[in-house]
């Protein structure tokens, strides 16, 4: 108990943080306008403590997180022992689907590296409504809301968690600050880094659903670091474009975001 009163003590300290630091960054809306799509982005900025933000309403509005929760997913599952270790196998459950990489037993690592739906409902079946719940109560993950099925309730708009909150949760994973042992924080952050130089890094998850209203939603959380500091950053968008190549739409905002506020040029 004394865990988790401290762990939302470090909320409260947060949020109250952001309220007299938040610069807006309006001069971002290009890059959602090129691809027509509503969205948002926030940037925190540790050493400083200073939050970058665009679209400051939306920025606080929660949405379905979609994959995205394979974040919190997989530390559930690492900290309860439903999954020893990241090269733990998740069955396949033989339904063929359009992606081939996930018609397949995949290890907790490529499950969360090609965001493998089936193999992550699996997990949440595995760690049971109950447990889900304490957890999602524990960490104050978004409205806490599961829902009739333990396995849907990320992706049917059920459980809803705001742009600004998921700064916050990147955040707090990287500084091992969530309520689940180091190790295991340690794991999944692992699993989210996909550019390692000298020059930065770069780790992020990212989601893709529906909103209420059946737009596409996309997501990308994660961290850049360079020169030894490190910053803290959420995007979503909608658009009613069913077509949209969410994939490369999602990974070019970020970048053209990352490039113009400085990151690249190890000057940050």
């Amino acid at each position: 108990m004394i865990r988790i009163i401290s762990f939302c003590s470090l909320i409260l300290v947060c949020f109250s943080c952001t309220l007299n630091n938040i610069k807006n960054a309006d001069q971002l809306k290009k890059y959602f306008d090129e691809y027509k799509v509503d969205g948002c982005f926030a940037l925190y900025d540790n050493s400083r403590g200073e939050h970058t933000v665009y679209n400051e309403k939306r920025d606080t509005t929660r949405f379905s997180p979609a994959s995205t929760f394979k974040i919190l997913n997989a530390l559930i599952a690492l900290q309860t022992g439903r999954l020893t270790d990241d090269s733990s196998m998740i069955k396949w459950d033989s339904v063929v689907r359009e992606r081939p990489e996930w018609n397949q037993n995949l290890s907790l690592y490529h499950a969360f590296r090609v965001s493998a739906v089936p193999h992550f409902q699996e997990v949440a079946r595995m760690i049971g409504r109950d447990t889900m719940q304490k957890w999602l109560d524990s960490t104050h993950y978004g409205n806490m809301v599961i829902g009739p099925a333990v396995d849907q309730f990320w992706l049917n708009n059920s459980l809803k968690i705001s742009n600004d909150e998921q700064v916050w949760l990147a955040k707090l994973l990287y500084f091992r600050q969530l309520p689940f042992r180091h190790s295991v924080q340690e794991e999944v952050k692992k699993m989210m880094i996909w550019e390692n130089n000298t020059n930065y890094q770069l780790a992020y998850k990212t989601g893709w659903g529906k909103t209420v209203s059946g737009n596409e939603l996309g997501w990308i959380v994660g961290w850049i670091e360079e020169n030894r500091h490190v910053y803290f950053f959420s995007m979503n968008f909608e658009t009613a474009d069913h077509q949209i190549d969410m994939v490369t739409v999602r990974k070019k905002i970020l970048m053209n975001i990352l490039t113009e506020v400085g990151f690249f040029k190890g000057r940050m």
